[in-house]
């Protein structure tokens, strides 16, 4: 694995690192870890019921009901 070393960064931005590290019980490098692989990973998939429970509720299930030719029983 490679090594990160990150200069120039703000003292206030560091120590809310600290803070938040503290919070999650983690060390500030586990927490900067954290936060890159976090922010690098790209976009978690979501399951189709997720993706579902996003979609508005609106209109009526007859709405959808199937309709019937009229050459059919």
């Amino acid at each position: 694995m490679a090594n990160l070393l990150v200069r120039g960064v703000e003292d206030t931005i560091v120590q809310r690192l600290r803070e938040r590290a503290a919070a999650h019980g983690h060390s500030a490098e586990a927490e900067h870890r954290a936060i890159l692989i976090a922010a690098l990973r790209g976009p978690k998939k979501r399951s189709f019921a997720e993706f579902l429970s996003t979609m508005p509720n609106i209109g009526r299930d007859d709405d959808f009901a199937r309709q019937q030719e009229s050459g059919e029983p």
